[in-house]
């Protein structure tokens, strides 16, 4: 079965197309039981969560071995779309909530997937872990995000882009920029550039490097 997700991702493995096929009937059931998904937007799972997840894929690709968290993570999301794309590299899902953790963990175990650790946790309970990159989607602002992540970062440099957060941002984000402190340095994809979907023109990756 082929989703939107094929349309931006044509290399796709049939291990990864099998799995990105299943997430659609998984997170339908499961939203049933434990909202994780807003029940309007179930319907649009693969635009506006999946892909969207996705976009951050454009900015950097993840290499084997590195390890990124996924800082509340909700249902799964960015962390098992990259996990499904970025096979061999590690990824932690971490959310103050239990019962949204155990839908991930749900899902990671019913599509195989086994580079995911996922956990109830929040950012300052995270003790003696270093991550190469901190990916985010709706959870705070800017700053904030910043001062939560900023002691979470390795000092090894394994891409190209160097290590830090990334975040799938909507609204002003010219005005939390505004907040964060002197000197850092920033960049943002507009997703309308990758993705052609009306839902992605007010949408963007925004990277802050460490």
């Amino acid at each position: 079965m082929e989703t939107i997700v094929n349309k931006y991702f044509s290399e796709l493995t049939e291990t990864q197309e099998r799995q990105f096929a299943q997430l659609g009937p998984l997170y339908t059931e499961w939203n049933q039981k434990i909202n994780v998904v807003s029940r309007k937007d179930i319907e649009h799972i693969y635009t506006h969560h999946i892909l969207h997840s996705l976009a951050i894929a454009a900015f950097v690709q993840f290499l084997p071995e590195a390890n990124v968290l996924d800082l509340g993570t909700g249902g799964g999301f960015p962390g098992i779309p990259l996990a499904i794309l970025f096979p061999e590299t590690q990824f932690m899902l971490v959310d103050g909530t239990g019962k949204k953790i155990r839908v991930v963990q749900e899902i990671v175990d019913a599509i195989g997937l086994k580079n995911v650790e996922a956990k109830q946790q929040r950012a300052e309970e995270i003790k003696n872990r270093k991550f190469d990159f901190v990916v985010t989607r709706a959870v705070a602002k800017t700053e904030q995000l910043w001062r939560w992540t900023e002691r979470l970062y390795t000092a090894k440099q394994r891409h190209v882009v160097p290590n830090g957060l990334i975040a799938l941002k909507g609204g002003d984000i010219d005005a939390e920029l505004k907040e964060m402190p002197r000197g850092t340095y920033h960049d943002r994809i507009a997703i309308s550039d990758l993705f052609e979907e009306e839902y992605f023109d007010t949408k963007s990756v925004l990277y802050i490097q460490w």
